[in-house]
């Protein structure tokens, strides 16, 4: 069971890294670009840009929960990586939609599903017993 839950920790700290930055590269931009003043001007940016150093803090702990979640046995990487994969699109999707102000058709929305219904058929087709 702790694999299980270090591998949803994990998926939600890389949707909330995602979220964070696109949140905030949204304010780079308008500042004129990561690389305007180049690498270490990005370098730097990075640094002193809270969304972003919180964003790449939010990767790293996924990356690590991540690895965690691997270690087990019973729970194969054929499992694991559509759940990450899928259930963080459809996490980030919802909560760009509600509180980024993405907008989403009715047949993205189709699709959200059918990516999560996938996910489905694929932990329920997995024999394992995690």
């Amino acid at each position: 069971m702790q694999y299980v839950i270090a591998l949803i920790a994990a998926l939600l700290m890389n949707a909330v890294a995602n979220l964070l930055m696109k949140a905030g590269m949204t304010g780079v931009q308008a500042g004129g670009g990561l690389l305007r003043d180049g690498p270490f001007g990005a370098v730097r940016t990075i640094l002193t840009t809270p969304k972003l150093l919180i964003g790449l803090t939010c990767f790293a702990l996924n990356a690590a929960l991540y690895m965690f979640a691997l270690q087990s046995k019973k729970l194969p990487i054929s499992l694991a990586y559509p759940i990450m994969v899928g259930g963080g699109y459809a996490v980030i999707a919802t909560v760009a939609y509600f509180l980024m102000g993405d907008r989403l058709t009715l047949l993205q929305w189709a699709g959200v599903s059918l990516i999560l219904v996938g996910v489905f058929v694929v932990a329920g087709a997995t024999p394992a017993q995690i």
